[in-house]
């Protein structure tokens, strides 16, 4: 009686990394890291485990009670693996705000858990970019994180017409329906409950969940008509308004920047989650076989205050997953070959030759700063070549007992398919030349 085999897959969704996921990744992160290093954005970390109540306070209960993987650790303090970086990197910047320097322009790429449905684009684990600003009260930080994501998606070659940046702003939405409805400020955050998610349900379910916070057919109506207006005539209805105001300037910003190509107002933007209290924005992939929010986020001026009574350190930011990223690019076939152009030298051997003259071999390529390696084992030279190919090799190089009499090797390119006889002592040269 055989005992029962374990599984081969991983948990449901997680994801596996083979070495090519791996390079597809380290490539799209890299670009990231590069683009925002040129603006001058300094990387961050922080652990894997925090403090379950930073979430229930404001990230909200969907978030803190339903999509965190908590537990009690051994001396009944209840933790979380990580859902999201925000509550995090507010806690660091109010450890040590006393010694920061402001305004901070952060970003870091950790890994995040949340138990959720997967979907696609969805996982329950995922690695996702963090933006940050801290300590810009206007908004030229709401700008500032705003442009960056434009650079990171023109980093990787895509223009215009594969993606929108969508943008509101939750101090407006907030006086306009209460102008609309006459709520107070409770009332219009259920109402954006209701808006957030109209996407996501029937225009039936839509209506009703409206209707049950008190608004009729006529301002059901008149919220309705914001969602095709454009930024003038919005913050036409609300000009005193603060947040009127906030996006009269960005938008003006954004057009004298030439970046407004990229960007629309819509009253629909909100951000579900319960911190946000300005500015929000979302970014749309546009391509009609993915369209969808990619990533997004805004102003939550109030949350350094949750660790430092009397704090008033704003912040600006925004969170953008691995996993939608990916979709993205691939969709658009903005994916290169990863292998292409890439000098990567495999030695072959034969049993006439000494083991250590290959390894001289290598490691003088090696030290040459040439990516190399010695075929392991011992197996005809047919099957070497094949392993160079599937392997991604882009040369190789040949040493029997009559070219190492003769003091050279051949080196085989094999995406030419030319070959060359080289000088041992110019081996090295011969693959860093040029």
């Amino acid at each position: 009686m055989c005992a029962q085999l374990l599984s081969t897959q991983p948990y449901k969704g997680t994801r596996d990394f083979y070495p090519d996921d791996m390079r597809l990744r380290n490539w799209f992160f890299g670009k990231i890291r590069s683009a925002l290093e040129l603006a001058a954005f300094d990387e961050y970390n922080g652990p894997m485990l925090e403090s379950l109540e930073i979430y229930a306070a404001k990230s909200g209960e969907e978030i803190a009670s339903k999509q965190t993987y908590n537990f009690l650790d051994r001396a009944d303090r209840s933790l979380a693996i990580r859902p999201e970086m925000t509550p995090t990197v507010a806690r660091m910047v109010a450890a040590k705000m006393n010694e920061l320097t402001f305004p901070l322009r952060w970003f870091s790429i950790p890994n995040m858990y949340r138990y959720e449905a997967t979907q696609r684009g969805r996982l329950r684990e995922f690695w996702q970019l963090n933006v940050d600003v801290f300590g810009c009260d206007t908004y030229e930080a709401d700008l500032d994180v705003i442009i960056s994501a434009i650079r990171i998606m023109q980093a990787f070659g895509a223009d215009e017409t594969m993606f929108t940046v969508r943008i509101n702003n939750r101090r407006f939405f907030n006086d306009v329906i209460s102008a609309i409805a006459g709520t107070d400020a409770e009332g219009s955050r259920a109402v954006s409950k209701v808006v957030d998610r109209k996407n996501k349900v029937s225009r039936e379910s839509y209506e009703k969940d409206m209707t049950a916070l008190g608004l009729d057919g006529n301002k059901i109506a008149k919220i309705d008509a914001l969602y095709n207006m454009s930024v003038d005539e919005a913050t036409a209805l609300c000009p005193d308004s603060q947040g009127s105001r906030e996006l009269m300037d960005l938008f003006a910003a954004l057009r004298a920047s030439g970046l407004d190509k990229y960007c629309v107002f819509d009253f629909g933007i909100i951000r579900g989650l319960d911190y946000y209290t300005g500015t929000v924005f979302e970014v749309f992939d546009n391509a009609p076989e993915n369209n969808r929010a990619m990533f997004g986020g805004g102003r939550y001026d109030n949350l350094v205050g949750l660790f430092v009574k009397n704090a008033k350190i704003s912040g600006v930011g925004y969170g953008m997953g691995d996993v939608t990223l990916e979709n993205f690019l691939v969709t658009h076939g903005l994916v290169p070959d990863l292998y292409k152009a890439e000098t990567k030298v495999l030695i072959t051997r034969f049993d006439d030759v000494p083991y250590t003259e290959y390894l001289s071999l290598t490691d003088k390529l090696q030290s040459a700063g040439v990516v190399t390696s010695l075929y392991l084992g011992s197996k005809k030279f047919g099957k070497q070549i094949d392993y160079a190919v599937k392997g991604h090799y882009s040369h190789i190089v040949i040493m029997g007992a009559s070219e190492l009499e003769k003091g050279v090797v051949k080196i085989k390119d094999l995406e030419k398919r030319e070959e060359a006889e080289v000088a041992l002592d110019k081996l090295g040269e011969y693959f860093t030349k040029g």
